[in-house]
């Protein structure tokens, strides 16, 4: 049976085809001869077969000047709705470039806002998908409004449901805030940038050439400015990124994380972590070896790789329940806390610390790292941060000191004294003020001071070292005063871990009211 071009389904059907095509088939060839995908083709990638289901499908815009009343697409510019991964709901907007080079308007951020309204409503993760031009020249006022409604649903849903972006294309100007408010950013390898102001107005303000993927290209924010928390090599990889990232968070603050069944066995040893922490205070070693080491399957997801690489911070399970790691490096800077990896492992602590993901500490820190670009960059306040994240933090808290453990830095990588529940040391450890070489300069001065010859002294300064070793480098004096919990054996950790995890299960501590503390920003 045929039926009439004006039935009531036949103009569904094609309202549904004219909104499914965007801005037209030649800018969706357009897209994909740049090696990017459209909005719809992203949705479809990321999301569970046959899950997605659209909403705010024929919203088009409502400006009427210059000439726009006759240039009006269905869906204006972005695709919304909600769907699936892994079976759990998620809530999705994917910016669509081919529709005014995906460019911002009042009725477009009233479709996100909807959306993200919805997730908020149900507790699900909300998942942008950016590639846009930014504001709407044409409606001025109108789109910086939207942004605004944007970023003040970015706000209000923090900590609330988890919130992702990922970078498909152009980022610039206001619209690279509801990103960075996000908890995690990806980008795109050679086709994603983000920048609040493009090469062409720093050259006309500043007089400096730079092009945009030296100002705000995906190895630019991952490696120097830590605006972006992954770099992935195309489209596919960046979308598989977000479905594994959410497979260790709960859909919102009110759940735990999901637990996967673990083959690998919880009292698994690995004898060779006894002799992977050198005993040389000073000799480097690779921590991840040992996270790698320890973890269900070796599996680890670090976040921030190429960026404050002293710290690494990332996902894991054990036992089959997801945890965030955060480990100091002594492979880089000798594990050192500075500006970059005190700002980079106070995100990631409070991040977990919202969504209920327990925190496994790794410790090998000599301290905070010294000089006048640090001191002047404000690491007082900027250190302060991770010891307000792992102070304030109530999940449950596991710490392994592998090695050094030195001044303030030891107070701050989630030691006892800052609500720590559980907290290892391996038998080589050294818990202390300092070193023992700059505690013998200070403890020992006035004794140093009275030897003349040059080769007693040398001699009374070794016999001063090794007793500051005897007594402090080892983790003994710390057991004996109940801020370590237990000693235990390297091969032993994965096991020591677990069932600490196992035991802190139904962990449950508040902190005291109010409206919210006042962290050195």
């Amino acid at each position: 049976m045929t039926r009439d071009a004006n039935h009531p389904n036949v103009r569904l059907e094609e309202m549904e085809r004219q909104a499914s095509l965007g801005g037209g088939q030649a800018r969706i060839d357009k897209q994909h001869e740049a090696g990017k995908l459209t909005a719809r083709e992203r949705i479809s990638a990321l999301l569970d077969e046959g899950s997605f289901v659209e909403m705010d499908k024929f919203v088009t815009h409502r400006c009427a000047d210059f000439g726009m009343q006759d240039q009006k697409t269905l869906g204006d510019g972005v695709v919304t709705g909600y769907g699936t991964i892994d079976g759990r709901t998620v809530c999705v907007f994917a910016q669509d470039f081919t529709v005014f080079g995906g460019s911002l308007s009042g009725a477009y951020a009233a479709k996100i806002c909807k959306v993200m309204d919805l997730a908020a409503k149900i507790g699900a993760p909300v998942i942008g998908l950016n590639d846009s031009g930014g504001a709407r020249i044409q409606e001025g006022v109108e789109s910086l409004a939207g942004y605004a409604d944007i970023f003040t649903r970015n706000v209000l849903f923090s900590g609330v449901v988890p919130q992702i972006s990922a970078i498909m294309g152009p980022c610039a100007g206001g619209a690279v805030y509801s990103p960075a408010i996000t908890d995690f950013i990806l980008m795109v390898d050679a086709t994603s940038y983000m920048f609040i102001t493009g090469p062409d107005v720093i050259k006309t303000v500043t007089h400096e050439e730079v092009s945009k993927e030296q100002l705000g290209g995906a190895k630019t924010h991952a490696s120097r400015s830590g605006v972006s928390h992954f770099t992935e090599a195309d489209e596919l990889a960046a979308l598989a990124r977000i479905r594994e990232l959410l497979s260790f968070m709960p859909s919102n603050n009110a759940e735990d994380p999901p637990v996967r069944p673990c083959a690998d066995p919880a009292d698994r040893e690995d004898a060779a972590l006894d002799d992977l922490v050198p005993l040389e205070s000073n000799k480097p070693y690779d921590i991840k070896k040992i996270i790698h080491a320890v973890v269900d399957d070796g599996h680890f997801v670090e976040v921030h790789k190429d960026y404050a690489k002293n710290i690494v911070c990332g996902f894991a399970r054990f036992d089959g329940r997801p945890v965030g790691v955060v480990a100091n490096q002594p492979a880089h800077l000798a594990g050192c806390l500075d500006i970059d990896a005190s700002v980079k492992a106070a995100r990631f602590v409070r991040f977990c610390d919202c969504f209920n993901i327990p925190l496994v500490t790794f410790v090998d820190v000599p301290g905070f790292l010294p000089g006048t670009q640090q001191e002047y960059g404000g690491i007082i306040k900027h250190g302060a941060k991770l010891l307000y994240a792992f102070t304030e933090a109530t999940v449950p808290k596991i710490t392994v000191i592998t090695r050094k453990a030195y001044g303030g830095a030891y107070d701050v990588m989630a030691s006892k004294h800052i609500r720590a529940d559980v907290n290892f040391s391996y038998p080589a450890a050294e818990i202390a003020v300092m070193g023992p070489e700059g505690a013998v300069n200070i403890v020992f001065r006035s004794e140093l001071d009275k030897i003349a010859d040059e080769a007693e002294k040398a001699a009374a300064r070794a016999r001063f070292t090794q007793e500051y070793k005897d007594r402090f480098a080892n983790p003994y004096k710390a057991a004996s005063l109940g801020y370590i919990d237990e000693i235990i054996q390297p091969r032993t950790t994965r096991w020591a871990i677990i069932r600490s995890l196992r035991t802190l299960k139904n962990k449950r501590q508040t902190n005291p009211p109010r409206k919210h503390g006042n962290m050195p920003l």
